[in-house]
């Protein structure tokens, strides 16, 4: 039984007020002798011009909301909803047991399609820590949307065209190192391409040679097609091996080079609407009316731009794909380029455009708060990042394996580290609300008793050996009327954390937060392992309570596992 849902449905009757309005209000009291729900009354005080308590006690005097497993109080403003813990217990654990690792899944984007867009690297530019962000933001944001029942088609919109691979071309030419390029391409085009900025501070001309190379690319001049050809084959051989570890996929990568064909029907569609201006030579869309400034579509010497190419490419994406929803995972310093894109949309006609949405993110940064930059050459790739984690995890699992005498072989403790190494770095992306920036520091990453990939990962580890345990005596999880026995203050507020699960995924969706996720799954173990350190399972009193407690086991770690995967986290069997 979906609770929070007929709560919602029934003050909805009661009050006039939308559903989905009254289901968003909804809140979860912070203790549980607050109840189990809670419904504020604050937003109907102006309408029905009544104190908010007023209101509270005249909802909750309404017969039609006890029905069943509720029971209704109202305390001040607010109106408190309990369930009964015996009947909740019963179906919240064999629901989960049910579905296993796959709880949490529902139908309710069923036919739709949507796009998402994340990690969308340069070519010619290493993989590094701070991009990895929209890597793993979306992953996850594609990961919840396909739990949901919803037809999630995943695009790596690559950063293979633009004037950059102008500067690039010169780059090459003047400084490039043929041998260095053979051994490691990645590592040499990065050099030039940064030995090219700092030489143009000093000769602005360099500038001009690469507007003209980009301007022969588009033109498709042999020589220069066939360097920018091999510049993406190199670059995408080497993202692919780090997507591949990170367990993260694409179902296309149509990069900025494949809608450069399909923008001269675009201008022509804006210009044939009046939309274009010229301003400074350039071509232009005005968005006074909208509040932004112009957006660009056309540069003064004819190239294109971002815009121009994110134009073609929604346009593109509508008309084969039909889409529900056009996510772009991309960092909040572009937030009004694609407000300006979308407003053009809007303006040709583009109904559409209201379905593109921007999920904007924070950066990563040092201790000392300065962010990475590929042009300034201070950065952390993202290869040497997972490769130290992973040795630092592995150093971690090794010692505890050697004090608990564990007889892990070499092989089970290099799966585990890696698992858990790069499942720390996931989640330390994720565990806070996208906007804010991170602050990298391994310390906090790989603490196994805080707010970690590791600590959950353990915890689910920790059910596990639990359970082999229990096989081994001959003790199977209870799916019976035992289920009733786990009432305790500790085994509810398991139960309790464990119903909001499916929530947390649609909260996550609609918030484009996979944040909230791993903040309900980090609930779950904490309160798991409180009620572990505190009771009994195997040596429990009876054997009733024994089979009640090893079915909360079970669907604690199936919801660990559903959960953490919808972040893009393996869990391990043991630690």
């Amino acid at each position: 039984m979906d609770y929070k849902d007929l709560i919602a449905t029934n003050i909805s009757k009661i009050t006039g007020l939308d559903k989905d309005k009254v289901y968003s209000l909804i809140e979860i009291p912070p203790q549980l002798e607050m109840g189990d729900y809670a419904f504020p009354c604050f937003t109907l005080a102006k309408e029905l011009r009544k104190a908010p308590p007023m209101i509270a006690a005249d909802i909750a005097a309404d017969p039609s909301l006890t029905t069943g497993a509720l029971t209704v109080k109202n305390v001040g403003p607010y109106v408190n909803f309990y369930v009964d813990r015996e009947v909740l217990a019963q179906e919240v654990i064999t629901e989960i047991i049910s579905a296993g690792d796959k709880y949490g899944t529902d139908d309710l984007g069923g036919g739709k399609n949507v796009i998402v867009e994340y990690s969308s690297p340069n070519i010619a530019k290493p993989f590094h820590v701070g991009h990895a962000f929209t890597t793993i933001l979306g992953n996850s944001i594609a990961n919840i949307y396909t739990k949901l029942g919803y037809n999630v088609i995943r695009f790596n919109h690559l950063g293979d065209y633009g004037t950059q691979f102008g500067k690039l071309i010169t780059a090459y030419r003047l400084w490039g190192d043929e041998a260095a390029m053979e051994e490691d391409a990645i590592t040499e085009l990065t050099r030039i391409y940064v030995k090219f900025h700092d030489e143009a501070k000093k000769d602005p001309s360099l500038e001009d040679t690469a507007r003209d190379n980009f301007r022969k690319l588009e033109e498709g001049c042999e020589e220069e097609v066939a360097l920018w050809k091999r510049f993406r084959e190199l670059s995408l051989a080497v993202f692919e091996k780090t997507y591949q570890r990170m367990g993260v996929k694409f179902d296309n990568y149509n990069g900025e080079s494949f809608y450069s064909s399909r923008i001269p029907p675009v201008v022509d569609l804006l210009r044939d609407k009046g939309l274009l201006t010229e301003s400074e030579g350039a071509q232009v869309v005005m968005l006074e009316d909208e509040g932004l400034p112009p957006c660009i579509i056309l540069k003064s010497d004819g190239t294109t731009i971002y815009a121009s190419r994110d134009l073609a490419a929604a346009i593109y994406r509508h008309e084969n794909f039909d889409f529900y929803k056009n996510i772009y995972v991309v960092g909040l310093p572009q937030q009004l380029h694609f407000k300006q894109v979308f407003a053009v949309l809007k303006k040709a006609g583009f109904d559409f455009a209201d379905d593109c949405v921007h999920v904007g993110f924070g950066l990563l940064k040092f201790k000392d708060g300065s962010a990475f930059s590929t042009r300034e050459g201070n950065i952390v790739l993202l290869d040497d990042l997972l490769n130290k984690t992973v040795e630092k995890t592995e150093e971690i699992i090794r010692k505890n394996a050697e004090e608990r005498g564990d007889d892990m072989t070499e092989d089970e403790i290099k799966d585990i580290a890696e698992k858990v190494g790069i499942g720390a770095v996931i989640y330390t992306y994720l565990k806070s609300g996208r906007e804010k920036d991170i602050l990298f520091d391994w310390d906090d990453m790989l603490d196994f008793e805080g707010d970690t990939a590791p600590y959950l990962i353990y915890t689910y580890a920790r059910i596990r050996s639990i359970l082999r345990k229990a096989e081994g005596l001959g003790l199977g999880a209870s799916s019976g009327d035992s289920l009733k026995l786990l009432a305790g203050d500790e085994e509810y507020a398991v139960i309790r954390s464990l119903s909001d699960f499916k929530d947390s995924v649609r909260r996550a969706a609609s918030s484009y937060e996979p944040f909230v996720v791993a903040k309900q799954v980090a609930l779950i173990a904490r309160n798991f392992n409180r009620f572990y350190n505190n009771s009994s399972i195997l040596n429990a009193d009876s054997e009733d309570i024994k089979r009640a407690r090893l079915a909360l086991c079970v669907a604690v770690a199936d919801t660990l596992k559903s959960g953490l995967g919808l972040l893009g986290i393996n869990v391990v069997e043991k630690m």
